[in-house]
């Protein structure tokens, strides 16, 4: 069976080839509380920033696993069109968002495309080819100010297009924008230049995050292992695990293996081993410290599983290596 095409998906090929803009579908604040939504998707892209409080976004991959975002004040996420979600709101700890939904539309003659922008802005074309089910990014309110700003010229524009014969346009009480409503009669793909000009921002400003998320991820990660590093070095002697390394880093076990092997090319178990028998090593060659208390130095509680350790490192036991070390400075002549 050929898989559904998603209409609604910013990382479709036509939005580089062809002159496509926005098309808004559904916007709203909205302030949960005890709420539990059922999984859902929907052909459009789906953008949810958090003004106060915290939620839970279940996201159901392409492989069919689950996974769930925690998102707090200052945070956003950005959900694929075709991506099953939901959304959990613990009792007693309410999340208030402002929530837009919106597809592409072919754009007229003249109008600015998102094509157009991805040849002139290479951080949205790198967003645009970099497809991803879903995006959650820290928002220093540059989003949120924009989404804010759109959100009223829609409302705007919505209510000039009802009452273009009589009713005169009026704001839109606070108590209203807690309803999820349609984008209304806005009939044109385009709906109006200042609605394109705020997507336009909207989109830049997403692309740009992504980026210095990417760069700084690259930085960040040298970071962590530096610190595990460090942590090993100053944790060696005792009988420490994976866990307790992942736990001083703040980091999960899994995350932590994988990122220590891409930049170590050992993981953290055999660069923990490799600093505790070279500083046996050490202990042994220049310390008078009982063969049989060296292994408490370097945090592998039991002495048989040392000596295996060591033999496997160095190809020797530690008995033979303190005495070829005896033997080595034997034969340098006495000082006189």
């Amino acid at each position: 069976m050929e898989a559904k095409h998603w209409t609604g998906s910013l990382f479709q090929e036509e939005l580089r080839t062809e002159d496509y803009g926005p098309r808004f579908y559904a916007y709203y604040y909205k302030q949960w509380d005890n709420y539990q939504m059922s999984y859902h998707d929907h052909d459009s892209t789906e953008i949810m920033y958090i003004i106060s409080g915290m939620c839970r976004v279940d996201v159901q991959m392409p492989d069919g696993s689950s996974e769930q975002v925690v998102l707090k004040k200052g945070q956003f996420i950005l959900l694929d069109a075709g991506v099953p979600h939901r959304l959990l709101v613990e009792d007693g700890v309410p999340c208030r968002m402002l929530n837009v939904e919106f597809g592409v539309a072919r754009s007229e003659p003249g109008q600015p495309s998102i094509r157009q922008l991805a040849l002139e802005e290479d951080e949205v074309h790198a967003f645009l080819t970099q497809a991803s089910p879903y995006l959650v990014l820290p928002d220093p309110e540059e989003v949120y100010h924009i989404m804010k700003s759109l959100v009223l010229e829609l409302d705007q524009r919505g209510l000039m297009e009802q009452g273009r014969s009589s009713a005169p346009m009026r704001i839109i009480p606070s108590e209203e924008r807690l309803h999820h409503r349609e984008a209304r009669d806005l009939k044109s793909p385009e709906q109006g230049t200042l609605v394109r000009t705020l997507f336009i921002q909207l989109l830049v400003r997403v692309a740009r995050l992504r980026g210095e998320i990417n760069r700084s991820a690259l930085d960040q990660t040298e970071l962590y292992v530096k610190r595990t590093i460090e942590f090993m070095h100053h944790n060696m002697d005792r009988n420490i695990q994976m866990k307790d390394i992942a736990a001083a880093v703040n980091l999960h076990p899994g995350y932590l293996h994988r990122i220590f092997r891409q930049h170590t090319k050992r993981t953290p178990t055999d660069y923990l081993t490799m600093l505790r028998m070279e500083k046996a090593k050490m202990l042994l060659q220049q310390t008078d410290i009982p063969i049989s208390e060296i292994s408490d130095y370097v945090g592998v509680g039991s002495r048989q599983y040392f000596h295996m350790l060591f033999k496997k490192y160095t190809g020797r036991t530690p008995v033979e290596f303190r005495s070829s070390m005896e033997r080595h400075v034997s034969h340098y002549p006495a000082e006189e």
